[in-house]
Parts: structure tokens; C-alpha cells; sequence
């Protein structure tokens, strides 16, 4: 009989970037410190990562980071989590952010956030079920355009390109800055990303770019289709209107058998009229 215990995956937020796009909102607070319908960005991203089974956390810092370390020592006492700094976040980007967390990711399987993201937790407890190992998040009811991530995959999901730079006609849609990445691929993807920062020239690169080098090399990255669950990237004032709009009450913690009654409560219903 097998008793092998099957450890969740860590989440690893990359939470260093200026937010210069959202002043004056981020004149003086983080970009992850707003607040979107009445949660803090960051408190809402943590705490749909504990109702979902992750416990441990890696975030990468820069820009602010010690109004960020405080909020999150105040508003979560007791969860593991390991600061990263990113000193060079004025002329760096998340490929060099991502490559900073690898010393404290280690071998771990990872959930990859970019901190900048709102989604439902419905998202997070998919991606966190699949059996497959790497997994980018997908959204087709997007308008694709050359600030979108975009992804190519086979009729199987299986990821052929991704980038800034695919076809969008190509593309099957959006990749939402969520990713699952297996233990396996976790050091070839550090390593991929460490020889791309030794050129100069990479260090403005996306870690999208990495992906999509290993995907060259024959990795399988899989898509799993969020298509229809909220979500929102926030890079402008208009993308935080839209968020506040989109999640209009704070965030809970809550169960998988909290979800499910709350899922179900809506069909009970409708079979009793």
C-alpha cells in the first residue's frame, strides 16, 4: 500500500515591481497594498492560497518592501514565509525576480503569482488539482493584443509558444500570470533563467521568456482553461476600476467543504421550485 504523503505546492509571489502605471495611486503605497473591494491585493492572493492548501510562501520584494514585510507579519502571524529582496528592481523585471526566489524554492513543486492579479479562488483550486505538473493558466475571452501573454497550444492543451510576441491569431488566449510548476522543472527553469540574465540584455525579460525557451527544449507545459472565473490583471487606473468592479466584497478564507455547499446551494434550490 502507498503512504506517500503528497506535500502541496509552495506559492512564490513576485511582488518587487513600482506600479509607476498606477500613479498617483502607488506614490505612497506598494501596488499590491491597495485595496480592491475592500481587501487588501496581497491579503486576497494569501488568503485564497490557505483555503486551497498553501501554507508556505516565497515572496520577492523590492520597490517598498518593508511596508510590505509589515503587512504581511501583522495581517498573517504564524504563516511560513520567506522574503526575497530584489535590490535591482528599478531595471530589472519578473525573469530576474523569479531567478532571485530560487535558492528559497529549492526542488519544491510551485504556484507562481504575479502580485498584481485578482482572481476568484476557483481558479487557484483548479490549477491546484490538476494532475498535470506545469500548467499555465488561460483565459480565450480575451482581446489579444501585443500587451497580452499569449499562448499557442495543440488540440491537447499542450503548449507550443507563448509570449508577448505570438500571433494572436494563432493564440488559444491569455496566460493570467498564474502558473504550476513541478519539482522537476523547477531547477531547469532557474537554471534557463540564470543564463538569460547573464546578458545584459535579458534583464528586462518576463519569465515568460524562460517558459518559453524550455518549451523549445521539449518541456511539456499544459493549459488549463480559466475561461469564465473573474479575474484581472491591474496595471492601470482603469484595470483597478475594473478590479474593484469585478470583486466588489473582502476576501474570506474558505474550505473546500465550504465551497462546495456554496456551489451546490444555488442547484438545491432550483430543485425544490
Amino acid at each position: 500500500m502507498n503512504h506517500e504523503i503528497t506535500r502541496p505546492p509552495m506559492a512564490v509571489i513576485l511582488a518587487a515591481g513600482i506600479g509607476s502605471r498606477l500613479s498617483p495611486l502607488t506614490d505612497n503605497c506598494p501596488k499590491s497594498l491597495l485595496s480592491v473591494g475592500g481587501s487588501v491585493i496581497l491579503e486576497r492572493m494569501i488568503r485564497h492560497c490557505l483555503s486551497c492548501g498553501l501554507s508556505q510562501f516565497v515572496l520577492v520584494l523590492g520597490h517598498r518592501a518593508d511596508e510590505i514585510k509589515q503587512f504581511i507579519d501583522k495581517t498573517f502571524r504564524g504563516i511560513r514565509v520567506t522574503y526575497v529582496i530584489n535590490e535591482r528592481y528599478r531595471d530589472t523585471n519578473t525573469g530576474y525576480s523569479l531567478m532571485l526566489a530560487a535558492p528559497a524554492i529549492g526542488a519544491a513543486e510551485f504556484i507562481k503569482f504575479d502580485a498584481d492579479v485578482v482572481f476568484d479562488v476557483k481558479i487557484l483550486r483548479q490549477l491546484v488539482d490538476t494532475n498535470q505538473p506545469n500548467v499555465l493558466c488561460i483565459d480565450r475571452n480575451i482581446a489579444l493584443e501585443d500587451e497580452e501573454v499569449k499562448v499557442i497550444t495543440d488540440d491537447d492543451l499542450q503548449v507550443l509558444e507563448v509570449g508577448k510576441t505570438v500571433d494572436p491569431k494563432l493564440a488559444l488566449g491569455e496566460s493570467i500570470g498564474i502558473e504550476k510548476i513541478s519539482s522537476q522543472t523547477g531547477p531547469l527553469l532557474f537554471a534557463e533563467l540564470a543564463k538569460m540574465m547573464e546578458n545584459y540584455a535579458n534583464l528586462q525579460e518576463y519569465y515568460e521568456a524562460a517558459y518559453a525557451r524550455l518549451v523549445g527544449q521539449g518541456v511539456v507545459f499544459r493549459a488549463l482553461d480559466i475561461t469564465g472565473l473573474n479575474w484581472t490583471e491591474i496595471d492601470t487606473a482603469e484595470d483597478f476600476a475594473a478590479a474593484n468592479a469585478m470583486f466588489g466584497s473582502p476576501v474570506i478564507t474558505i474550505s473546500r467543504g465550504q465551497q462546495r455547499a456554496i456551489d451546490e446551494a444555488p442547484k438545491k434550490a432550483v430543485k425544490l421550485t
